[in-house]
C-alpha cells in the first residue's frame, strides 16, 4: 500500500529520529521492563520512543545520545527559571542543611505563605500541596463542603490534573464528583445552566486560559459572566491558576480584573520542586483551621524545606512581578511574528495563547474553544514537533510552546527561523488560508 503524503513525511521523520537517537530507544526499551509503555507520565510519550534527556543547564537540554536543544516547553510550564538556577540551588542546599524531614512546621513555610500572599492577593489564606492536582482537589472540597451541595461546573476541554479531564464528559481517569461540563467560552450557556441548577451547585472551577486543550484563552464577558453567575448561585468560583499565574505580574486573573473565591495555584512557584497550593476567602479556607475547623488536611510533603525555599528564592529573586511582566511581553511578541509569517506564507498555521505560553494550531479562524480543533490534522503537529528536533528545539508533539527566563533572543530566532523552514519543507502539505 502507498503511504499518503504525510504519512510518507512523518514515516521519514520518524525513520531519521530512530536511526539518530539509538541510546534513547535503548533506554526506553529498557524501561519498558518495569513500567507500562516504559512511562509514569503520560504527556511525555510520543512514537516512536520518547527521547531521554540526561541533563540541563540554563534554557539548554541534552539527550542520552548527546544532542543538545533550546527548551521551548520548559516542564510544561513548571520549568520557568531555566535548569540549575544558581539562587534557586542555594536557597536548597542551605535549606537541606538544616534537615530535610523536620516532623513539624518550619521556619520557611511561613514566609513563602506570605509571599504568595503578597503576590496575588485574592488568596487570603492558603494552604500547600504537593501539586496543582492536589490544590484542586482540595479547593472542591473547601467548595463542597462550604456550600452543602455536591454539583460542580466544568468545561469541556479543561484540565485540572491527573484525575480532572474532560472532554465532553469527564475523562475515564476523572474522580466521580457530580460534574456539569459546559461548553468553554459560552457565557449565555453558562449563565442559562447554572442558574436552572442554583440550588445544586457547589462550585464553578475554570482555568482563565485552557492550557492543555490547546492555550484557548477565556475571553473576559465569559469569565466575568461565570463571576456573576457563581455569585447569584450562591456556589464559589475556583480559577485554576495553576498555569495561568504566570501570565502576567500578579496573574492572569487579577489582570483581567475578576476575583475568584478560591485560587489554585503549582508548576513554577516551587521553584522546580513538587508544589501546590490552594486558598482565597478567609472565611471559606478557615474550614482547615484545625483550631476550629471542621476538615482535615494532610500531607507529609506538604511543607518539605526544599520547596518552601526554592518557591521563596524563584518569587523574590528571579520570576518577580516586573520579571513575570517581562516574560509575558516578550511571549506576545513571539506570537504575533509567528501569526505574521503564518499569514505572509499563505498558510493556515496559528499560535493562540497569552503571554509566555502559546499553541500551533493548523487551521484558521478563531479558537473559542476545543471542538474548534477538531478538524486539525494531528499529523502535522507531529511533523512540526520531529522538524524542531531536527532543528536543535525541544517543545511539545501537541504544539505547546513555553518560554523560560533564560531563553536568550538567539534561541527566539533560531525559533522563528525553524517555523520559516517547516512552512518551507512541506509547504505542499499544509492548509492554505482560504
Amino acid at each position: 500500500m502507498t503511504l499518503a503524503p504525510i504519512d510518507h513525511a512523518l514515516a521519514e521523520a520518524h525513520r531519521r529520529f530512530t536511526e539518530a537517537n539509538p541510546a534513547s530507544r535503548r533506554q526506553f526499551e529498557a524501561n519498558a521492563e518495569f513500567m507500562p509503555g516504559g512511562n509514569t507520565r503520560s504527556v511525555l510519550f510520543y512514537a516512536p520512543f520518547p527521547l531521554t534527556i540526561a541533563r540541563g543547564e540554563g534554557a539548554a537540554l541534552w539527550d542520552a545520545d548527546g544532542h543538545r536543544y533550546a527548551d521551548f516547553i520548559a516542564e510544561y510550564t513548571a520549568g520557568v527559571y531555566g535548569h540549575s538556577a544558581p539562587e534557586i540551588r542555594e536557597a536548597v542546599i542551605e535549606a537541606m542543611q538544616g534537615g530535610v524531614n523536620l516532623t513539624g512546621h518550619n521556619l520557611l513555610e511561613g514566609r513563602l505563605a506570605r509571599t504568595i500572599r503578597e503576590r496575588f492577593p485574592q488568596v487570603e489564606r492558603l494552604r500547600f500541596t504537593n501539586s496543582g492536582t492536589e490544590a484542586n482537589l482540595m479547593a472542591l472540597t473547601a467548595a463542597l463542603h462550604f456550600t452543602g451541595r455536591r454539583r460542580i461546573v466544568v468545561f469541556s476541554g479543561g484540565y485540572h490534573g491527573g484525575v480532572l479531564g474532560f472532554g465532553d464528559q469527564p475523562l475515564p481517569t476523572t474522580v466521580p464528583f457530580d460534574f456539569l461540563v459546559l461548553p468553554y467560552n459560552d457565557a449565555e450557556t453558562a449563565r442559562a445552566r447554572i442558574a436552572e441548577q442554583a440550588s445544586q451547585i457547589a462550585a464553578v472551577l475554570v482555568e482563565p486560559m485552557q492550557g492543555a486543550a490547546g492555550c484557548i484563552p477565556g475571553q473576559a464577558d465569559f469569565l466575568r459572566a461565570l463571576r456573576e453567575a457563581a455569585t447569584a448561585a450562591g456556589a464559589l468560583l475556583v480559577f485554576d491558576e495553576v498555569m495561568t499565574s504566570r501570565l502576567g505580574p500578579r496573574g492572569l486573573a487579577n489582570q483581567l480584573g475578576i476575583r475568584a473565591d478560591l485560587t489554585t495555584l503549582g508548576k513554577y512557584i516551587g521553584g522546580g520542586m513538587s508544589f501546590g497550593a490552594f486558598g482565597g476567602r478567609a472565611d471559606v479556607m478557615a474550614q482547615f483551621d484545625p483550631r476550629t475547623g471542621a476538615l482535615a488536611h494532610s500531607g507529609t510533603f506538604n511543607n518539605n524545606v526544599m520547596t518552601m525555599a526554592a518557591g521563596q528564592a524563584g518569587l523574590t529573586q528571579l520570576f518577580t512581578p516586573e520579571a513575570a511582566g517581562a516574560l509575558a511581553e516578550r511571549g506576545e511578541a513571539l506570537r504575533a511574528r509567528l501569526n505574521a509569517l503564518g499569514a505572509k506564507e499563505g498558510v493556515a498555521l496559528q499560535f493562540t495563547g497569552v503571554g509566555s505560553l502559546m499553541n500551533a494550531h493548523f487551521l484558521q479562524g478563531e479558537v473559542r474553544r476545543v471542538a474548534d480543533l477538531a478538524a486539525v490534522d494531528g499529523r502535522l503537529r507531529q511533523l512540526l514537533f520531529f522538524h524542531l528536533l531536527n532543528a536543535g528545539i525541544y517543545t511539545s508533539p501537541r504544539g505547546f510552546v513555553v518560554l523560560s527566563l533564560p531563553l536568550g533572543d538567539a534561541d527566539i530566532e533560531r525559533y522563528v527561523a525553524a517555523i520559516g523552514g517547516f512552512i518551507a519543507e512541506y509547504r505542499a502539505l499544509l492548509p492554505a488560508l482560504g
